[in-house]
C-alpha cells in the first residue's frame, strides 16, 4: 500500500534535518501508524537508520557501528565502550552532515538509561555538529518522559516534535480503494491505522479480514490491544479491564467502577491515561464546560479497539475452543449497529470541516438532557456556527433503506423549539445517512461527502 498523507509531517521533518549545526527531531505515537516509514521517506541513502531491539547495549552499539560502515568504511573495527564514544567518533570521521535515526529509542534507554544524558552532552557541544539525530518510539509514555518532561535531559533540545496520529477516516478510500459505504464499514473495524489497512488489503472482503486477522487465534491482530497497552502502561491489567467494561456498555464512572468492584477514585488515573493515549474519550453534553460538567460518559474512541472489545474480548473462550464460525455469525449480525455508532462519530467529526448551510462550524457534540418542558431529549449532533448566531442539529442514520429527509427535517425543527440552548437562534437541520433522499431546507450528507471532508 502506498504511503498516504503525512504531507505536513514530512515537510516539518525535512525542514528540521536541514537546520544549521545539527538538530534533534523526535517522532512518536501509536504503533503501526507509519512513524518508521515517515522517517525513511525523509532521510536518504547517505544517512543512517537503525532499528533498535531488546539486546544488551554493547551489542546494540556494535550493530549500529556495522550499519555506519556503509558511510564510514571500517568504522565498526573499533570498540566503542559507550554511546558517547560512538557519537563523538562518528562526528569526527564524517566529512559532511548526516542524519542518525534511532528507531524504537525506548528499547535503547531501557538497557542504557544514561543514553539521553549522553545525547544531551553531544548536542550541547560547542561548534557545528555533523549529526542530525532523529529519535523515534512507539511508547508514548516513555517518549514523553524522555523528551517532554521538564526534568528530562533532552527537554528543550528538540527542534521538532511530531506526534503521529492515526489517519483521518477519509484516507481509507484511496488506501483500500473502496466506495463510500464500504469505506465507512471498513473504518469501523480497522480505524485509522495504516498497517491495519495494509493487512486488510490482502483479503477479498471485510468478513474474511475480520476472521483471519482478528478472530483467528493466530491472527496478526488477535492480541493487538494487549501489545498497545504494554507499550505505554506498567501493567496492562487495569487498562485492559477498563476497555473491556466500557466496550460492553458501561459508560458512566459509577457503572465502570461498580463493574470492576473498585471506588471511582481507584480508576481515575488509568482512565485518564487511556484518554491521553486516544483510546478512550470523555463525552459531555453540548454546551457544558468540560472542567465542571458532572454528566460525563466514557466511550472507546478508537474504532478498532471498540470493535475488539465489543466482539472478540467477550468471546475469547469460544475462540479458544475453535468456535470461530459462531462468533463470526454474531459479528455479522451485530456489525450494522457497531458501524452506526462509528458513523455517528464520523458525522460529528465532519462538522468543522464541512461548510453546511453556508456556515462554518465549531466542534460538534452529542446532547442529552431535559427539554424546556422537562421531557428527556437526545440529539446525535449539535454544533454552533463560529459567529455564534446559528445552531446546527442533526441525526445520523445507518439504514439500508432510504431515509426520508423531509421527515427528519420536520422532527428536528419540532425538537428545536424545546431545546434550552437554541434561544431563538436560527436552526440548521442536517441528516447524515447511509442512503437518503434530498429534500428542501435540509442538508443530507452521505458517506462520500463525509469522507471527503475527513482528509
Amino acid at each position: 500500500m502506498r504511503f498516504l498523507n503525512r504531507t505536513d509531517e514530512r515537510k516539518r521533518l525535512a525542514r528540521a534535518l536541514k537546520a544549521e549545526g545539527g538538530a534533534l527531531a523526535v517522532v512518536y505515537g501509536r504503533r503501526r501508524c507509519g512513524k518508521s516509514t515517515l522517517i525513511q521517506t525523509a532521510v536518504g541513502g547517505r544517512d543512517v537508520y537503525y532499528l533498535a531491539d531488546q539486546k544488551e547495549p554493547a551489542l546494540q552499539i556494535k550493530d549500529l557501528a556495522v550499519e555506519i560502515d556503509r558511510l564510514v568504511p571500517g568504522f565498526s573495527s573499533a570498540i566503542y565502550p559507550t554511546w558517547d564514544s560512538l557519537l563523538r567518533s562518528l562526528d569526527q570521521q564524517l566529512d559532511r552532515r548526516i542524519s542518525l535515526c534511532l528507531d524504537e529509542f525506548p528499547y535503547l534507554v531501557q538497557h542504557a538509561p544514561e543514553l539521553p544524558s549522553q545525547l544531551q552532552k553531544y548536542l550541547d557541544l560547542p561548534g557545528e555538529k555533523k549529526l542530525n539525530i532523529v529519535l523515534c518510539g512507539s511508547s508514548q509514555r516513555m517518549m514523553h518522559g524522555l523528551v517532554l518532561d521538564q526534568a528530562a535531559p533532552l527537554y528543550g533540545r528538540a527542534v521538532e516534535i511530531l506526534k503521529i496520529q492515526p489517519l483521518r477516516a477519509g484516507w481509507i478510500r484511496p488506501g483500500l480503494g473502496l466506495a463510500g459505504v464500504e469505506a465507512v464499514e471498513a473504518f469501523s473495524v480497522w480505524g485509522g491505522v495504516p498497517r491495519y489497512w495494509e493487512l486488510a488489503s490482502q483479503f477479498g472482503s471485510l468478513e474474511e479480514g475480520i476472521r483471519e486477522l482478528i478472530l483467528d487465534r493466530n491472527g496478526v491482530l488477535h492480541e493487538e490491544p494487549l501489545r498497545l497497552l504494554m507499550d505505554d502502561m506498567r501493567s496492562a491489567v487495569q487498562p485492559y479491564s477498563l476497555l473491556s467494561v466500557i466496550g460492553q456498555g458501561c459508560h458512566r464512572m459509577s457503572e465502570i467502577a461498580g463493574r470492576l468492584g473498585k471506588p471511582a477514585t481507584g480508576i481515575m488515573r488509568p482512565l485518564s491515561q487511556l484518554v491521553d493515549l486516544g483510546y478512550v474519550r470523555r463525552e459531555i453534553p453540548f454546551g457544558e464546560d468540560s472542567k465542571t460538567s458532572k454528566r460525563s460518559l466514557y466511550k472507546i474512541d478508537d474504532p478498532f479497539l471498540a470493535f475488539y472489545f465489543r466482539f472478540l474480548q467477550p468471546n475469547k473462550s469460544q475462540l479458544e475452543v475453535r468456535a470461530a464460525a459462531a462468533v463470526m455469525a454474531e459479528v455479522l449480525r451485530q456489525l450494522p449497529l457497531h458501524v452506526s455508532l462509528i458513523w455517528e462519530e464520523l458525522a460529528r467529526s465532519s462538522v468543522p470541516s464541512c461548510r453546511i448551510g453556508g456556515h462554518e462550524w465549531g466542534a460538534a457534540r452529542r446532547w442529552w438532557g431535559a427539554g424546556r418542558d422537562g421531557a428527556p431529549l437526545e440529539l446525535d449532533v449539535v454544533a454552533e456556527s463560529r459567529d455564534g448566531e446559528v445552531v446546527l442539529i442533526g441525526e445520523a442514520k445507518w439504514s439500508a433503506a432510504d431515509i426520508q429527509a423531509s421527515k427528519v427535517r420536520d422532527r428536528l425543527l419540532s425538537l428545536a423549539k424545546n431545546l434550552p440552548f437554541v434561544r431563538g437562534r436560527e436552526v440548521v437541520p442536517v441528516l447524515w445517512a447511509k442512503r437518503g433522499r434530498k429534500a428542501q431546507d435540509v442538508c443530507v450528507l452521505t458517506p462520500e461527502a463525509v469522507l471527503g471532508c475527513l482528509q
